[in-house]
């Protein structure tokens, strides 16, 4: 038996994590990002445990993209340290302070602070969500285009969500044929979704909040507003603050606006400690299997192979 499998979960994430923040350090060595005012914000919440990581994450994206300015949405863990290196490799960043968003009647935590400051700020920007577990492998055309074309666009939670956004009842249909079910409070939610009156006229699909963008001027708090209303119903009042109703609403946002991007899963996806095909251009290292098989390691050590001056 190995030492890993009876070492308690917390322990082995904590010295993966370090162990793959040793791996990428050489980071630090790549070229700052040349920030630019273009109407493109690449935004993300982070704080000391996963700066470097952010930064492979920020700087493959912007490599490709080769435009926009960065702001950061500091988890409360930021250090004097840490903010300097931001200035220097992200082109002196916007950084904003969790208790700086206004919450209102939205729940606290569960990344709800980052989705409620897109809905805030995104009138005359496009804002592109980005969590700092991803790598960008190559060319993003079809982000680059949803940007142009100032279409909202997302990632997808897997392959059978690329049916697009769809009515509630026939999402529900599609995904819970047997009807609600319990569980993680995503599950809860959106087994239930055929409860919502149809007259609304409300879509939904199975994204991922991790890579996600929002079209400049797009709808801010008050749809979110009434979809909460709707999870609350579904789930009780403490389920509605649990973690993951954030990523809940943010696929619910995206499919009822206009023409939404729906990235093709074959190239933008989730790793779950399969191999990915060569020509797969976005992996979001989610937690379940982020540290498996090395893959993370190596996709970012190539990520800044690309990035350091030949």
């Amino acid at each position: 038996m190995k030492i890993d499998s009876i070492l308690p979960y917390r322990w082995r994430t904590r010295r993966d994590t370090a162990r793959h923040n040793e791996a990428v350090a050489r980071i630090l060595d790549t070229p700052p990002i040349v920030a630019k005012q273009d109407g493109l914000v690449l935004f993300s919440m982070i704080g000391t445990a996963v700066l470097l990581p952010y930064l492979v994450a920020v700087k493959s994206l912007w490599q490709q993209l080769g435009r926009g300015r960065i702001a950061i949405l500091d988890d409360g863990t930021l250090t004097a340290q840490d903010r300097a290196i931001l200035a220097h490799h992200c082109g002196d960043p916007e950084l904003i302070r969790m208790d700086m968003v206004e919450r209102g009647d939205f729940p606290k935590g569960g990344c709800w602070e980052r989705f409620l400051t897109i809905l805030d700020r995104r009138s005359g920007e496009y804002w592109l969500q980005l969590d700092s577990d991803t790598v960008t492998l190559g060319p993003v055309p079809e982000v680059e285009r949803a940007i142009a074309t100032n279409r909202s666009f997302t990632l997808l939670g897997d392959a059978q969500a690329e049916a697009g956004p769809l009515p509630l009842y026939q999402f529900v249909q599609n995904f819970y044929p047997d009807g609600p079910e319990e569980g993680h409070v995503q599950t809860v939610v959106e087994s239930r979704l055929g409860r919502i009156p149809p007259e609304r006229g409300w879509r939904y699909l199975r994204g991922c909040a991790g890579f996600a963008g929002f079209a400049a001027g797009g709808p801010g708090r008050e749809l979110a507003r009434a979809f909460l209303m709707q999870i609350t119903d579904m789930a009780g009042e403490e389920g509605a603050a649990t973690w993951g109703t954030e990523q809940v609403a943010s696929n619910f946002h995206i499919a009822n606006e206009p023409s939404p991007v729906l990235l093709p899963y074959s190239r933008y996806l989730n790793y779950w400690g399969e191999d990915w095909a060569e020509d797969a251009a976005f992996i979001h290292f989610v937690g379940t299997h982020r540290y498996s098989n090395g893959a993370y390691a190596r996709a970012s050590q190539d990520a800044i192979d690309r990035l350091l001056p030949a």
